[in-house]
């Protein structure tokens, strides 16, 4: 009985890892044949390269004046300097480092708390799901982006006040892993009926093992997919909020930089290299993730697929 055990667990390992190489080409196929998508991928790898490199390809410290204030652009200041005589360039170049982070650490973190909730109740099922589900009906109805300036305004009153950065980051990641939640759950429901998880079952794995194993590998394109996503859309959320004054005004985030932009009377002075670029730059990275989510969707849906 022990060696039948043993070699049905080292079938269903090998039956597993075959699974994965065949997903991967799968995605692989999918992506490749949407040039949009490939397109989306080299403008986000720029623009992901243009903020780990910043320090190298900023021709300027963002932070000091350079140049005179109001300065039309040059071949010392490309964009110009803002009303502080800081270069334009810099700050926008920066700005990706700041936006990203925001977008990126956020979407991470609603994802992680969405997964853990959507697994948990799509496999328990029962009174864990629907206690569970009721909770994300609560967070869905309300308004993302008016709950996030809520979350702001009340953050804004306690120690976290002078961390409007970590702020941002918790704010946006409570309104953004409901839908993951619905989303994980769906996938769930449909994977544990599978004959892959009965056969792991009958062999006598864990609930934890399946699930760890076999769940959420499976569901890793998805939650890649969602990750992307909830990126763009709290990306659009931040520039928002630092548009409205509501963001952290000591980073210099693309948002960051269209607020002051405005408050200053830029396009009255005819300064639309500092209003152009940053609005340019957040809707290249939100489009750039948005098609490569896409390619992603497509790979997930079947019905998509055909």
């Amino acid at each position: 009985m022990d060696i039948r055990r043993e070699d049905l667990v080292r079938n269903l390992r090998r039956a597993g890892w075959q699974r994965k190489i065949q997903e991967i080409k799968d995605f692989w196929r999918v992506f490749r044949e949407s040039r949009a998508s490939l397109f989306g991928l080299i403008i986000f790898s720029t623009i992901v390269v243009m903020a780990l490199f910043a320090p190298y390809i900023a021709p300027y410290d963002p932070y000091e004046r350079t140049g005179k204030p109001l300065e039309p652009p040059s071949w010392k200041h490309p964009l110009g300097t803002n009303d502080l005589g800081q270069d334009i360039l810099s700050e926008l170049i920066y700005g990706a480092s700041v936006s990203l982070t925001i977008g990126v650490v956020s979407a991470v973190t609603a994802v992680m708390i969405g997964v853990i909730m959507g697994t948990v109740a799509g496999y328990k099922g029962g009174l864990v799901d629907e206690v569970l589900m009721r909770i994300v009906d609560l967070f869905m109805v309300m308004p993302n982006l008016l709950l996030v300036i809520f979350l702001t305004m009340v953050f804004r009153g306690t120690w976290l006040g002078t961390q409007m950065f970590l702020v941002l980051i918790i704010a946006m990641a409570i309104t953004s892993w409901p839908t993951v939640a619905r989303v994980v759950r769906s996938m769930i429901l449909s994977l544990k009926e599978r004959p892959f998880v009965e056969s792991a079952r009958a062999v006598g794995a864990s609930d934890r093992y399946i699930i760890l194993k076999y769940l959420l590998p499976s569901t890793a394109p998805l939650i890649l997919a969602e990750t992307l996503l909830r990126t763009a859309s709290n990306m659009i959320i931040e520039a928002s909020l630092s548009f409205l004054g509501l963001g952290d005004a000591t980073k210099k985030s693309w948002g960051v930089m269209l607020h002051y932009a405005f408050s200053r009377q830029a396009l009255v002075l005819g300064m639309w290299s500092w209003v152009i670029p940053p609005g340019l730059m957040i809707s290249l990275s939100v489009l750039s993730l948005l098609l490569v989510g896409q390619a992603l969707e497509v790979y997930v849906n079947p019905v998509l697929r055909r």
